[in-house]
């Protein structure tokens, strides 16, 4: 195998497997994700509901990541990703329910949005358990020197699921409807069901088993935030996606900023993954381990004036390539830090440290949209809250980049140069 092969996790057949399971589930969750923010904005017309859709789901996944990186690491893997999307198909099986006619013709606004935000809730339960779960996956499909490739492929499917996904989501609103949008995602959810039995099971690297969940939660916690360069990249992208996203004011700025209905509303949301998507290709080829540290800052410096450009855009096209390249700068970032965990995360802690990193960048996704929420409310409307928010992004990549030297100076060529003469 070639040292610098754009293709080496691909030549594995069940990695390929693994891709397509993921694909089917994240196209189908970016679908219910959109889908949900519209019909809520539909029923409400305020954004602050939209922000209690994101709030909805970080308590859960916030308040039970440690305790599931535990459990993670504890128990095999692929039995307890098929348990997970089992019950994930659950939830969507319910929010078809929810907005289908036959089903809450009669029911009051207050009881719709009240069972798709206790809906939204378990789903906030079972993604603490998904990330964890499937980062340690990875790992023990692919061989260690290709750790960089694997994380990229990985990275790249789901940002090409969240893009059809967020695309198709938009388009079928108007085509078959909200409830029939999320009748096509529980399918794709029960489908990735079925999918997930073609990888095999997997034996735990944990030499810990049965041990306590203190014990255990310490130790997780001890090894992320003694790593300068894993505890800075968590950081700078938390705050950066806690402040610089303007996902959950898309709806907003589709229907009454930019005025471009449901349609408008998909392609927008697509153009952020079509960024990062040709982006994470772009690095299969061209690797990202040389400076990570540094292009990491920067990359996320021109997400943030990115976004402060969205945030001032009147006009559909400019919003529309401000969003596509904060995709680009967000793309670099997240392989980067993706490459940072793989590589410096040993095997038997994937669970935890994929777990705290749910906690930094995953939840602060819904914590961000629930700050979107509450600044449009009080900043006077959607535009400043984004502006506001991409402002916060660059002070912060400032502040991180000053202060923490040893994620200024990362350069993982090292890591990998180690971990291909450990193989060998």
């Amino acid at each position: 195998m070639q040292k610098n092969d754009p293709y080496a996790a691909l030549r594995i057949k069940e990695f390929n497997i693994f891709l397509l399971l993921r694909f089917a589930l994240v196209f189908g969750w970016s679908m219910q994700f959109i889908v949900i923010e519209w019909q809520v904005y539909t029923l409400t017309k305020e954004p602050i509901y939209l922000g209690l859709i994101g709030l909805m789901e970080i308590i859960p996944a916030f308040t039970m990541a440690l305790f599931a990186g535990h459990i993670v690491d504890q128990k095999e893997k692929r039995n307890l990703l098929a348990l997970c999307i089992a019950a994930f198909s659950l939830i969507s099986l319910g929010l078809f329910l929810l907005t289908w006619d036959k089903v809450v013709g009669d029911w009051s606004t207050q009881s719709i949005l009240y069972g798709i935000y206790a809906l939204v809730f378990f789903g906030g339960f079972l993604r603490s358990f998904f990330g964890p779960t499937i980062f340690s996956l990875i790992a023990l499909i692919v061989p260690k020197k290709i750790y960089p490739n694997a994380a990229t492929w990985s990275s790249s499917t789901w940002k090409a699921a969240t893009v059809l996904g967020a695309l198709f989501g938009g388009f079928l609103i108007d085509w078959i409807g909200v409830a029939m949008t999320l009748c096509t995602v529980f399918i794709l959810v029960a489908l990735s069901f079925i999918i997930t039995f073609q990888i095999q099971k997997k034996p735990i690297l944990n030499p810990n088993i049965g041990e306590s969940v203190k014990e255990s939660l310490k130790v997780g916690l001890k090894f992320v935030f003694s790593d300068k360069a894993i505890l800075g990249a968590l950081s700078l992208d938390m705050i950066a996606v806690l402040f610089g996203g303007a996902v959950a004011l898309l709806s907003v700025f589709a229907q009454d900023i930019l005025h471009v209905g449901s349609k408008g509303f998909g392609i927008l949301n697509a153009s952020i993954s079509i960024g990062s998507i040709l982006t994470m290709f772009i690095t299969t080829y061209l690797p990202v381990s040389k400076n990570a540290g540094k292009k990491l800052l920067i990359s996320i410096f021109g997400f943030g004036v990115c976004i402060i450009i969205f945030g001032m855009s009147k006009l559909f096209w400019l919003s529309v390539v401000a969003l596509f390249f904060s995709g680009v700068t967000d793309g670099v970032s997240m392989v980067i830090r993706q490459t940072i965990l793989q590589l410096k995360t040993p095997d038997h802690m994937r669970g935890r440290v994929a777990s705290v990193n749910s906690m930094f960048v995953g939840s602060s996704n819904e914590l961000g949209a629930f700050e979107s929420g509450v600044a449009a409310k009080y900043l006077g409307g959607a535009a400043r809250a984004v502006i506001f928010g991409g402002i916060m992004t660059l002070l912060t990549v400032v502040a991180i980049g000053t202060k923490n030297k040893t994620l200024r100076n990362l350069d993982l060529t090292k890591d990998i140069e180690e971990h291909e003469s450990e193989t060998n």
